[in-house]
């Protein structure tokens, strides 16, 4: 019978200090701010599913730009944006956004396999694809997450208190004048961004663990939007560096060990949550 045996690594100081983990941590920094700040308003829009889909939607993007040798974050972001601004015109109300997210991730996922099948290569790459593989991140790479960190905080600042408003309550903003559809659409596309840059540390099976845990945490925390998006993304921060230090002093997969502190954080609040309740 085989067993799985979590061994200490004495000299886990070394790996630590290593290059590729000071990448590992520089990309957990900026994943962990564009994850808890878009955590927030993808719980607050009842968007949970989409969010998880856009990373299954980004999957055939993937695979493809490994058979045309393109980066793989291009393509996922390519696939991820096409798949978000579709289910963003398409889904105007909650219920149909369910549905136009089906429709599109079950074609999506479909035409995903259909590229691995046809390059060798993209079945190798098919783990780290859907597990996430942060030890291997480039200094490109992580200038590339700095730059869409900007960006992204550029676009809230414009946008904040409109996504916001729709983002609580859909159909009183409409009635304000607020422009739903388009914040449902610009949302999206946001989403879309922060998917293509969480799925190197997580990869697309586990991505509710840094977009959607920390921030349903935080949710139970916090008593306004702005406090529950700060929690969340220091939440993703210690959840992300530390799973890098624990893969480091007991060698196993950082993404497994990263879903499971997230999950232990919620378990805490959810508890303590009922507890003062009671």
């Amino acid at each position: 019978m085989s067993h799985i045996a979590f061994t200490f690594d004495p000299d886990w100081m070394s790996t630590l200090t290593a290059p590729f983990m000071a990448n590992a941590f520089l990309a957990g920094l900026c994943i962990a701010l564009a994850a808890g700040v878009m955590g927030y308003f993808t719980i607050a829009r009842h968007s949970t599913f989409a969010s998880h889909a856009l990373a299954h939607i980004g999957l055939p993007g993937a695979t493809g730009a490994i058979l045309i040798g393109l980066p793989v974050s291009v393509g996922m972001g390519v696939f991820a944006l096409g798949g978000a601004l579709v289910i963003g015109a398409l889904g105007k109300k909650a219920s149909q956004r369910e549905i136009a997210t089906g429709t599109v991730l079950a074609f999506a996922t479909g035409m995903g396999l259909f590229f691995a099948r046809l390059s060798s290569s993209a079945s190798q790459q098919m783990q780290s694809i859907l597990f996430g593989s942060i030890l291997t991140i480039t200094t490109g790479q992580i200038i590339g997450f700095a730059i869409f960190d900007i960006v992204l905080l550029a676009v809230l600042a414009l946008i904040y208190r409109p996504l916001l408003f729709s983002s609580l309550d859909e159909q009183v903003a409409q009635a304000k004048g607020v422009p739903v559809g388009l914040m449902n659409i610009a949302f999206m596309a946001i989403m879309a961004g922060v998917i293509t840059i969480a799925v190197p540390a997580v990869g697309t099976l586990l991505i509710f663990a840094l977009v959607i845990t920390p921030a349903a945490t935080a949710n139970i925390i916090a008593g306004s939007p702005f406090k529950a998006m700060v929690i969340a993304s220091v939440i993703c921060l210690i959840s992300i560096w530390g799973g890098l230090v624990l893969s480091a002093m007991f060698p196993a997969p950082p993404s497994f060990i990263i879903v499971t502190i997230s999950t232990l954080f919620w378990a805490i609040a959810k508890a303590v949550g009922a507890q003062t309740r009671r």
